[in-house]
C-alpha cells in the first residue's frame, strides 16, 4: 500500500458544480434555481428549456460529475491520500446546503472545494464562493458548528487540465480530411460573459480590458496552439472565440461568437476548423447545444468541415492535477515551501481571492476568500 499523504488541516474535499434537470419535469424548476430574483416568466423559461427537451429534459452534468467523484475517490485511493470526497450543486440536488450540512455532521471541519470551473470570473468564482456564504448562513441559522471553508486556486493552466485539451485537438485535426487538415484552423471556445464582467475579472490589478477572464484563457490557448504544433508540425492559426450569450441584447458581451466566427472563417477561405471547448469542464449542455447542435449546423450550412475536441471530463490526468491542487494547498497552510504547477505565462493564481476580485454589481458576502465574513 502507498504511503499516506498528508493533507492535514483538511478532512474532506467538496466538488461544487452547477447542476443540471435529470428529466424533462425538472427543467422548468431548474431554470427557476437559475434565474431566481431575476423576474423571468415561466413561459420564457419553457421557452429556454427546449435546449434540455432535446436530449429528453437531462443534462449530462451531473453524471459528469459523477464520473469525476469516481475518478477522484479512484485516484486517492490509489495514492494513499485519504479525504474523502463529497458533492453539491448551486441549482439542483445534491444542493450545496444539504451537502455542507451533511458534512458538518459527518465530523467535517477543514474543507477544500473544487469548483468546476478553471477561470477567474464572477459567475465562475465569486458566485460559487457567494453560494457557499448563504449556505454556511443557513447552517448557522440552524445552530450548527460551522467548517473552515477554502476555495482550490484556478487550475486553467495546470498541466493535467491542459493536457488532456492537446489530446483532444490533436485528435480532432486528425479526423478532418488529409486535404484539409494542414491549412485547419483552431476556434479556441469558451463561455460568453458581459464584457464589464471580463473587465473586473480577477484581483483589481489586473482589471482592465477583458481582465483576468480574457488573459488567462489567450494564455491558455497559446500553450495548446504551440503544444499543438510540437506534436504535429503544423502551426495551426487559431483565435479565442464565444459561445452561450444569454441577457438582454443591448448588454455588450464578448465577442465574437461561434457561429459568426464560423462564417468569418469560412469566407477568408479556411478550409476547415476545429472547436475547441477550452473554457468547460466537461462535455454539458452548453458544449452539446452551443457547439455540437446549433456551430456544427452553421458549418453544416457552409459546407464547412469542422470537428469538436473533448473536454477533460474525468480524464485521470485532472483527477491527478486535483490530488496535486490538494496537497499543494495542504501544504501552503501549513507554512511549508510549495511549488506551484503551473504552464503558460501566467503562472499559477492565488490561493485566497483578494478583495475586490471579481465583483458582483450589488455586493454579497462570499467565503473562501480575503473579504469572507467566515474566516
Amino acid at each position: 500500500m502507498p504511503d499516506v499523504l498528508d493533507v492535514s488541516p483538511y478532512d474532506a474535499l467538496l466538488l461544487l458544480s452547477f447542476g443540471g434537470p435529470e428529466g424533462p419535469d425538472d427543467v422548468v424548476p431548474f431554470l427557476e434555481n437559475v434565474t431566481r430574483g431575476r423576474g423571468i416568466p415561466k413561459e420564457r423559461l419553457k421557452e429556454v428549456g427546449q435546449h434540455y427537451f432535446l436530449f429528453g429534459g437531462v443534462s449530462p452534468i451531473n453524471d459528469q460529475n459523477r464520473a469525476l467523484l469516481d475518478a477522484l475517490r479512484k485516484d486517492f485511493a490509489e495514492h494513499g491520500l485519504d479525504l474523502p470526497v463529497y458533492w453539491g450543486n448551486r441549482n439542483w440536488a445534491p444542493y450545496l446546503t444539504d451537502t455542507l450540512r451533511e458534512m458538518v455532521r459527518d465530523g467535517r471541519r477543514r474543507v477544500l472545494v473544487l469548483a468546476t470551473s478553471a477561470y477567474a470570473s464572477y459567475s465562475g468564482c465569486r458566485q460559487y464562493r457567494e453560494n457557499l456564504a448563504d449556505a454556511l448562513a443557513d447552517l448557522e441559522a440552524e445552530g450548527l458548528e460551522l467548517p473552515k471553508v477554502d476555495k482550490l486556486r484556478h487550475y486553467f493552466n495546470h498541466p493535467g487540465f491542459v493536457e488532456p485539451m492537446v489530446d483532444g485537438v490533436v485528435r480532432s485535426l486528425a479526423e478532418l480530411p488529409e486535404e484539409v487538415r494542414g491549412r485547419a484552423h483552431i476556434a479556441f471556445c469558451t463561455h460568453s460573459i458581459p464584457t464589464s464582467a471580463a473587465d473586473t475579472s480577477g484581483p483589481v490589478e489586473e482589471h482592465g480590458d477583458g481582465g483576468a477572464y480574457v488573459r488567462q484563457h489567450l494564455d491558455v490557448a497559446q500553450v495548446i496552439a504551440d503544444a499543438v504544433r510540437e506534436r504535429t508540425g503544423v502551426d495551426h492559426p487559431w483565435q479565442l472565440v464565444y459561445q452561450s450569450r444569454s441577457g438582454a441584447p443591448h448588454t455588450p458581451w464578448l465577442e465574437p461568437d461561434i457561429c459568426d466566427h464560423l462564417e468569418e472563417r469560412h469566407a477568408a477561405g479556411v478550409p476547415a476548423v476545429v472547436m475547441a471547448p477550452i473554457g468547460f469542464v466537461s462535455d454539458h449542455m452548453e458544449v452539446l447545444y452551443d457547439l455540437d447542435t446549433e456551430a456544427r449546423a452553421k458549418a453544416e450550412e457552409l459546407g464547412l468541415p469542422v470537428r469538436r475536441s473533448a473536454t477533460v471530463g474525468a480524464d485521470p490526468r485532472f483527477a491527478a492535477a486535483v490530488r496535486d491542487l490538494v496537497l499543494e494547498r495542504a501544504g501552503d497552510e501549513r507554512g511549508q515551501e510549495v511549488a506551484p504547477c503551473a504552464l503558460g505565462a501566467l503562472g499559477a493564481d492565488h490561493n485566497l481571492c483578494p478583495v475586490g476580485c471579481c465583483p458582483a454589481r450589488a455586493p454579497r458576502p462570499a467565503a473562501a476568500g480575503a473579504d469572507s465574513p467566515y474566516a
